[in-house]
């Protein structure tokens, strides 16, 4: 008797439970991205944090994501898809516990940066796993459909996060974190169901790059957001921002010469697609960044509870849903660059008008401009994501959009970083203002003001100072005042989401006016090529 006989062969991966596996691991890293926005005035109240400490919360999982995402990537090539998936996985939920378990006093500003960032870092080893099951599990003519349903989720469930937070703080926001794990529990268990195959690949792990790409992208944010605090002059601030950008530079520089490198830096040799990641740049400084400061003005300026900043969000989410559609219509029938051209235009001046409605302190004066903001960045997300990765140049599908991924996550830590910084300095010019024309001396009316923008992300009744002195007092009088002061320093930031979105419309006109017209080549696996030159064949109609 043959020794193999009787032997069975593997079974064959089942492609809509795998679908499903990688769907419900997802979703938790896209609605983690904005479900703390809503959260912030809350944790800020329990815990006591400054609001520098808060963008670090929220900065803290952007950075680790856009930092380790190349290498989650890579370990995933290396290691097989569906176990570096199950890690990636178990460390975000058991991140998630930590982070509902966060102690009040000193320690909980550290214990909720850590353990968000260590959220990021499983985020970013989960994420190019997942993709990567996807592209294995489905043949190529099939996975054209399963993938729009994988990136198409993102936008969907970005929007979750603010309307499910706002649900959940009437409980606890300690719940925003606690919420992951019944869903990781899904996604693991459908994962064994789905009896998914690793495929794994013998190759040398650039740790010398990933440990450059981690170096430049913390020390340049950190001396961005931490410039509220230590001042624009100071040799601190200059150090990390100069200091992280030439780590950077030493990154790309090493990144062409090794044999192996975490990025192939050689895919922005098509304009196209150099283009497409200006374009993300710009408009995820402004995409992410508005749910936590627009959650924040709706809760400090407006006095909204939670729930109404969540429905507040929604005017924005209603005109991006509806973009969405038009914009992935407008790429196939015509490509990228009219949509992007399209779409970078109508943020721009959606985030404009915006702006100037934020000092009404209405509500419902506003939606017609969150949904005009919310429409451009549903025009462009898409086709700039898409065309993007039909236009690698010999490069995988898993590698361009760690690439994509690691820009647009950077851009938005880069967006809470600068426009926090924005609203800390502006909030304390306008305060102190504030107190000046009330009779309180230019040096106490400035402490007073720093203090109050360092605490204004928490609830609008924790901005009123306690004691019976008159500082105290004539500051509480002042209360509605300075709620229009917070009101008038977002203005600078929503014009400033606005000044991204118009740069980001320069950038679309640099795009040479070509598309895709062909499947992109490449293998039927997961390594299979992205795209080619000769797949990039028709003028695109302006």
């Amino acid at each position: 008797m043959s020794g193999t006989k009787g032997a069975r062969a593997p079974r064959a991966p089942n492609q809509t439970v795998a679908l499903a596996a990688m769907l419900f691991a997802v979703s938790m890293t896209f609605i983690d991205q904005t479900i703390v926005s809503i959260a912030a005035p809350s944790i800020v109240e329990e815990l006591g944090l400054s609001s520098s400490g808060m963008q670090w919360v929220v900065n803290a999982y952007l950075l680790a994501l856009a930092a380790f995402f190349a290498l989650g990537g890579r370990l995933s090539d290396i290691f097989g898809h569906r176990r570096v998936m199950v890690v990636g996985t178990l460390v975000f939920v058991v991140s998630s516990v930590l982070c509902g378990c966060a102690p009040a006093g000193d320690a909980a500003q550290g214990w909720l940066i850590v353990f968000r960032a260590t959220q990021g870092i499983g985020a970013a080893l989960m994420f190019p796993a997942a993709l990567a099951v996807v592209i294995a599990v489905f043949p190529l003519n099939k996975r054209g459909r399963a993938l729009a349903l994988f990136f198409g989720l993102s936008g969907a469930l970005t929007a979750v996060g603010p309307l499910l937070g706002g649900w959940l703080t009437d409980w606890t926001w300690r719940a925003f974190f606690w919420v992951n794990v019944p869903v990781a529990v899904v996604a693991l268990v459908l994962t064994a169901m789905a009896h998914i195959r690793d495929q794994r690949r013998h190759e040398r792990l650039d740790v010398t790059g990933a440990v450059l790409a981690a170096a430049g992208m913390g020390l340049s944010v950190l001396g961005l957001q931490q410039a509220s605090a230590w001042g624009w002059g100071s040799a601190a601030t200059w150090l990390c921002i100069v200091g992280g950008l030439v780590v950077l530079g030493f990154f790309c520089r090493y990144e062409l010469r090794v044999e192996q490198p975490l990025i192939k830096l050689q895919v922005f040799s098509d304009k196209a697609f150099a283009v497409d990641n200006l374009v993300l740049f710009f408009a995820m400084m402004a995409f992410v960044p508005v749910f936590f400061f627009a959650s924040v003005y709706a809760q400090v300026s407006l006095s909204a509870s939670p729930n109404q900043a969540a429905l507040y969000l929604l005017y924005f989410f209603v005109g991006f849903a509806i973009a969405s559609q038009w914009g992935g219509r407008i790429l196939d029938k015509r490509g990228a660059r009219p949509a992007m051209k399209l779409g970078t235009a109508l943020g721009c001046v959606g985030f404009a008008l915006w702006a100037g409605k934020l000092t009404d302190l209405s509500i419902h004066d506003q939606w017609p401009y969150a949904c005009l903001a919310g429409a451009g960045i549903g025009f462009l997300l898409a086709p700039a994501s898409t065309d993007a990765v039909n236009r690698a140049l010999g490069a995988s599908y898993g590698e361009v959009t760690g690439i994509t991924q690691t820009v647009r996550n950077y851009a938005a830590a880069v967006g809470i970083a600068v426009f926090g910084t924005v609203l800390t300095h502006v909030t304390t010019d306008e305060v102190a203002g504030t107190l000046r024309a009330r009779g309180v001396p230019e040096g106490v009316s400035r402490d007073a003001a720093r203090s109050i923008a360092e605490g204004v992300t928490g609830h609008p009744d924790a901005q009123e100072p306690t004691g019976s002195g008159p500082i105290a007092t004539m500051t509480r009088s002042a209360i509605h005042a300075i709620r229009t002061d917070f009101a008038q320093a977002n203005q600078w930031v929503f014009y400033g989401m606005s000044i991204a979105l118009g740069v980001a419309f320069l950038c679309t006109l640099l795009h040479p006016g070509t598309r895709v017209t062909d499947e992109p080549g490449g293998s039927d696996g997961a390594d299979g090529a992205a795209g080619g030159a000769a797949a990039v064949a028709a003028p695109e109609q302006r």
